[in-house]
């Protein structure tokens, strides 16, 4: 697809805020809606956006978006949700600390807690914690997921077996309608499971944007949570499972 100035535009603007309205994309450009709608037609077209309703979003499926897009993508509203969920955690905590660009807003927001154990198995995390001098920081072991400074797999699985948190803070890459956390590489999923239950308190962390993408693989369900961190209020459907099981939501 030979890209114009517009859709190279867009797809920055879809990485940055996660979706893309076309009313809004018509006025920023000056042109027409349905040039805007030609515009994402041939993005989508292309596997590189996915239609929503009125307008069109990062496209997902059964592979992840690129590392460097997820750190842009909501980056303020992580930010938030990162504060909101850090001052849960008290001084003196011990904390599990799963993969994703919200677990690393979380870390940001330590930075000045007291006498945190934090385990991880972020190597982005570890490297952000290591500012803070009361920290003790236990990095998992295990295979190293290159594109984002993950490790996974079984090994890391077993050592996270080996300690109970009073807190585990894990993202996902979906949420279903059914209320399950979806993610892509079972690998990682089998970790983040260990992370459930070996944790007294478990938080998701997660924005907006992962309501309306999918995965393939199941992490959990929303009736394993205590609270659920987010900058949106979610579906009816979503509000009405949180409550059923008890699980809190935190609007960021």
């Amino acid at each position: 697809m030979a890209q114009n100035f517009r859709q190279s535009e867009i797809l920055d603007l879809a990485r940055r805020e996660g979706k893309v309205i076309v009313e809004r994309l018509a006025e920023h450009f000056d042109v027409t809606v349905q040039t805007i709608r030609r515009d994402l037609t041939e993005l989508c077209d292309a596997g590189k956006l996915e239609r929503v309703y009125g307008g069109a979003m990062l496209a997902s499926g059964v592979a992840n978006i690129g590392y460097a897009d997820r750190r842009l993508l909501n980056a303020e509203e992580k930010l938030r949700i990162g504060a909101a969920c850090a001052a849960r955690v008290p001084d003196e905590a011990s904390i599990f600390l799963g993969i994703g660009t919200s677990a690393e807003a979380v870390a940001r927001a330590l930075l000045r807690h007291k006498n945190l154990l934090v385990v991880t198995n972020n190597m982005n995390v570890a490297n952000m914690l290591i500012e803070n001098e009361t920290c003790e920081i236990v990095v998992a072991g295990g295979s190293v997921r290159r594109s984002d400074g993950g490790l996974v797999g079984d090994v890391t699985a077993d050592m996270v077996r080996q300690f109970k948190v009073d807190f585990a803070i894990i993202g996902a890459s979906a949420l279903d309608f059914e209320g399950d956390l979806l993610d892509f590489d079972f690998r990682e999923v089998r970790v983040s499971q260990a992370i459930i239950s070996n944790a007294r308190k478990v938080f998701l962390v997660a924005d907006q944007s992962k309501f309306q993408r999918t995965a393939p693989v199941r992490v959990a369900s929303l009736a394993d949570l205590d609270v659920f961190f987010t900058d949106q209020i979610p579906s009816d459907t979503v509000a009405t499972l949180c409550a059923e099981a008890a699980t809190e939501i935190v609007i960021a």
